[in-house]
């Protein structure tokens, strides 16, 4: 999957663009200290928690062909992030996995410090949304917090969501809201 988002260009993270995504993520500022698997870690990944190990796990599931995200680049170069999946592929997200088919999680967004404050995240949420919906889900969740919040503002903030049509329907702990967005009946 590739689109055209204004200048913003958006493309999956596979085996061919796994080189701009270990890029961004090595990149000043960028999440490395966790690779994205905080929430994806698997019973015996648990422990695991320095850098080189979290990025071979992601590695190990980019090659396998699990579905992690889409990145965002202005020309050539991988400027934003945004982890789309399946919700089953995250296993440590929320305390209610029943019912997870068709549902996909979007769990976290980076953009390059210098491109802050033009609406990529906006422009990536838009994108995961319609890529999530082409790969089969019927539902696709997030977990915004409020702008104030001091924590898991890598998971964006419930005014965007809302902007793109999200509905809340319920809380994760303190700080997570947990929002939804039903494929229409007419997609």
């Amino acid at each position: 999957m590739t689109h055209q988002t204004s200048a913003l260009h958006i493309a999956v993270v596979d085996r061919t663009t796994w080189p701009d995504f270990e890029q961004l993520f090595t990149s000043k500022g960028a999440p490395s200290y966790c690779w994205c698997m905080a929430w994806r870690k698997a019973d015996h990944e648990k422990k695991v928690t320095d850098r080189v190990s979290l990025k071979t796990a992601i590695a190990e599931r980019v090659e396998a062909g699990v579905p992690i995200g889409l990145l965002g680049y202005l020309g050539s170069i991988p400027v934003a992030w945004c982890s789309v999946a399946p919700r089953s592929t995250h296993s440590r997200l929320t305390s209610d996995n029943s019912n997870d088919a068709g549902t996909w999680s979007i769990t976290c967004f980076f953009v390059a410090k210098a491109q802050r404050g033009q609406g990529l995240g906006r422009l990536m949420l838009e994108a995961a949304v319609r890529h999530a919906m082409e790969s089969g889900a019927n539902v696709v969740e997030g977990y915004p917090v409020d702008p104030e919040s001091p924590s898991y503002r890598f998971m964006g903030f419930v005014s965007t969501f809302e902007a793109a049509g999200f509905a809340e329907c319920g809380r994760e702990g303190k700080r997570r809201h947990v929002m939804r967005l039903q494929r229409s009946n007419d997609a």
